[in-house]
């Protein structure tokens, strides 16, 4: 049996998605400067939110006690004689020291930390060897774990790359990070970042004289209610974190929207201060700036 398509009978529905498409591909490469400023301050917000959650992990890996890293470096509360969570070493090739694993289990409900943030679930840690010694890597992955309700999921991964013991560099990739909030809003995020120590090694014992320049790059996707936005991110000024200090003190961001030109007028750069210490940062789009507040 022989069966004839008429072309007339089809063109209607050819042309509906025909129309389809065209809309979807303006929406798409869509100019609006009100969508572009949007989404422009949300990327640049998102990356400064995964960089402060993740720059928290570095410090609770390399400070959760003086045999893998150097205890009081983190913002753990030490000094509670109750506190609200427990840490548990495993040797893995006993009796070696090395490897070891570090679990950091905040448990079921939320525990209140100094820095007034309260956490659950766990932080897990594998060591090579002592993080301060060259060479040295500390693998950190999540189970269950938030951050108020912030869950937080990925690959952590600290790698010590100084020339010597008498100089203090690390480098860390961020893999597959995902921060996800209750309303459903969620960070992706990956990050190559090189952390190089500027004051304190005189006084190894002494982590209070400590100041850390970071420097790298990172992209990521967010979605905040219906805007989806993917990103890449510089580091243009050096950033600097004392340890102090829970928050960036000093250095500029620069963020660009995925797949647009960064020499276009949305590209945002954030800018973390003078060197204070302070949540306060400002955001500059398009030659507009404005203050926002970090975690």
């Amino acid at each position: 049996m022989k069966i004839c398509f008429r072309y007339n009978q089809f063109l209607p529905l050819i042309l509906f998605f025909s129309l389809l498409l065209i809309v979807s591909c303006q929406k798409e490469n869509s100019q609006d400067p009100a969508e572009e400023q949007e989404a422009s301050i949300v990327s640049s917000e998102a990356d400064a939110e995964a960089e402060i959650v993740f720059n928290e992990v570095f410090d609770e890996t390399v400070g959760v006690n003086n045999e893998v890293g150097m205890e009081g470096i983190g913002s753990l509360d030490r000094v509670n004689p109750n506190p609200c969570y427990t840490v548990t070493v495993t040797r893995l090739n006993p009796p070696d020291l090395f490897p070891v694993k570090v679990v950091i289990d905040f448990g079921s409900t939320p525990c209140r930390g100094l820095d007034g943030h309260y956490r659950r679930g766990k932080i897990i840690t594998v060591y090579t060897g002592r993080l301060l010694n060259a060479g040295s890597i500390a693998t950190t992955t999540f189970d269950g774990f938030y951050v108020d309700t912030i869950r937080v999921e990925g690959t952590h991964k600290i790698e010590n790359t100084s020339a010597s013991n008498l100089t203090r560099q690390f480098t860390v990739d961020v893999t597959n990070a995902r921060l996800t909030k209750p309303s459903g809003n969620f960070v992706e995020w990956n990050n190559h970042k090189v952390i190089t120590q500027l004051e304190g090694l005189a006084t190894p014992f002494v982590p209070l004289d400590d100041v850390f320049k970071i420097e790298g790059s990172a992209n990521g996707r967010v979605q905040r209610g219906r805007l989806v936005v993917a990103w890449e991110s510089n580091i243009i000024e050096p950033l600097f974190k004392r340890f102090n200090c829970r928050w960036i003190v000093r250095g500029k961001v620069r963020t660009v929207r995925r797949n647009t030109n960064a020499a276009g007028p949305w590209v945002a750069v954030l800018d973390f201060g003078n060197g204070t210490c302070d949540n306060l940062a400002v955001v500059t789009i398009n030659g507009v700036s404005r203050q926002i507040t970090l975690r």
